[in-house]
């Protein structure tokens, strides 16, 4: 007997929009099993790490990080769709981060040379994948940063630049659009300094072994409920404006951009 079925939205699942994400999943879930599809979970998995979700043998229906996902999980995860948001920052089914430091700072990232830096995890496409790539023309084979903690999470990252125990943090643009509606008041304290280059938005994916027939089913049944008026609300919630539903195979682009960091004597961010 296999694994039994999970699905999770581990991403963007913060506690004030966790009922527009059970949403989103309860009418995907009747869909699926609608289509016939067996052993649906009927409730959204929250007590594994996003880690553990990725890696799971029963894994139906997730949201992954393409750096992570490109690094250690290829071989378990399939690509079903790239997410289109509408926040500032994204176009189509890419997304950048924004580089954010303290309002009242001035200059460039070019000034921002010693200064302290926050990631939210060493293997985060967004919270450092992406600002190794800026910093890497500017560091010139050295290290740039005097020093870089890792947050944990880019609501935290947001916190410390905000709270003055870091300078400069990369945060991707759904999550900061997030922190913007739900901490106004936090976030009112950053600027954006400039944006990182973009890659695909985190794609939806399922287990490696899932059957084609299994992927065409999730395909057909997220097209519906993106186009699902009732589901208005929910999708303007989690700022989910459509998905790609022939997503480009492989995390190339966060592959590339890694790949260019070390041409440039940037290997790690430091």
């Amino acid at each position: 007997m296999g694994a039994e079925r999970i699905a999770a939205l581990p991403m963007y699942d913060f506690p004030q929009v966790r009922d527009a994400h059970d949403a989103f999943w309860t009418a995907l879930a009747g869909r699926l099993t609608a289509a016939g599809l067996p052993d649906v979970p009927q409730e959204l998995t929250r007590d594994l790490g996003h880690l553990d979700v990725w890696r799971h043998p029963g894994l139906l229906f997730a949201q992954g990080c393409e750096y992570p996902l490109a690094k250690s999980f290829a071989d378990v995860v399939r690509v079903i769709a790239t997410p289109r948001y509408s926040v500032p920052g994204c176009e189509g089914g890419n997304y950048r981060s924004a580089i954010v430091v303290r309002r009242e700072a001035t200059g460039s990232l070019a000034d921002f040379r010693g200064r302290r830096c926050v990631v939210s995890e060493m293997d985060s496409n967004s919270g450092m994948n992406l600002l190794r790539a800026a910093v890497a023309p500017l560091a010139r084979g050295a290290c740039y940063f005097a020093s870089v903690a890792v947050s944990g999470s880019h609501s935290h990252s947001v916190e410390m630049v905000a709270s003055g125990e870091a300078d400069v943090a990369a945060v991707d643009c759904v999550s900061l659009a997030h922190l913007g509606r739900l901490y106004p008041g936090v976030v009112a304290k950053l600027r954006v300094l400039s944006w990182t280059a973009a890659s695909p938005s985190l794609p939806l994916i399922t287990a490696r072994s899932a059957g084609d027939s299994t992927v065409r089913v999730l395909r057909s049944a997220l097209a519906e409920v993106l186009a699902d008026d009732t589901l208005a609300l929910v999708r303007a919630r989690l700022f989910l404006a459509g998905v790609d539903l022939q997503p480009v195979e492989g995390f190339g682009e966060v592959l590339r951009l890694e790949r260019a960091a070390v041409a440039q004597g940037y290997p790690t961010i430091c």
